[in-house]
């Protein structure tokens, strides 16, 4: 497999209603950075443009922390999110 960017978290959920994710984070992510999301029949590429914790929009997030993530096509629970610029 060939090396797609830095892996920064995984989809934890997906709300199919409102087109958000949530992703537990292993690494930073902020508004901006350009990221895949890639699973078995996932492949999202796609600029944050909009990112929640609890609610309250964030430019950034830290490792750790998990994030509500609006997506602009379905994911999946499992799928892997890259960062890739």
């Amino acid at each position: 497999m060939e090396e797609v960017g830095r892996e920064v978290g995984r989809v934890t959920h997906y709300y199919s209603k409102i087109g958000v994710a949530v992703i537990e984070l292993k690494a930073p992510l902020a508004k901006g950075d350009t990221i895949l999301i890639k699973g078995s029949t996932t492949n999202l590429e796609q600029k944050v443009e909009s990112m929640q914790i609890e609610h309250k929009d964030i430019e950034r997030a830290e490792a750790g922390q998990a994030i509500g993530l609006k997506v602009k096509d379905r994911v999946r629970e499992g799928d892997v999110v890259y960062k890739i610029s």
